[in-house]
């Protein structure tokens, strides 16, 4: 059994509320959002249905606690995380499943690559192509 949760920040098509929750099941929830399963609730009140944020963790109890460590923060602090991660504040997931974007096989490796380096301040290794593999 599968342990796994989601932190998510969803939105209205104004972009002008923000909800923060915490699932097991992302997209689930999200259909849930959608079609206002839970009548008066804050999302259906405010029409929240866009997810633009979701960080994914694999204890669900590590997913609570970054739930309530964001939902403490203001206004500002919450659209610096969004725009970090989607400046544009696309929609990220759905019910029916995660956006992946349209990006090669190479750039995909090559952002990953990027990240570590920022990450973990490590030196890119250039190799000299014009040498033959050592055996």
């Amino acid at each position: 059994m599968s342990n796994i949760g989601f932190v998510y920040i969803m939105t209205n098509k104004n972009k002008t509320v923000l909800y923060i929750g915490v699932t097991n099941n992302l997209c689930r929830r999200i259909f849930e959002h959608k079609n206002h399963l839970n009548k008066k609730s804050f999302t259906d009140n405010y029409q929240v249905e866009n997810c633009i944020f979701y960080e994914e963790f694999s204890d669900f109890n590590l997913a609570i606690k970054r739930e309530t460590e964001i939902k403490k923060w203001n206004r500002e602090k919450k659209e610096a995380l969004i725009n970090k991660k989607n400046p544009e504040w696309k929609v990220l997931a759905t019910e029916k499943g995660f956006i992946q974007k349209n990006n090669s096989f190479a750039k995909q490796v090559s952002d990953v690559l990027k990240d570590f380096e920022k990450e973990y301040n490590i030196t890119p290794f250039n190799r000299n192509d014009n040498q033959p593999l050592e055996e």
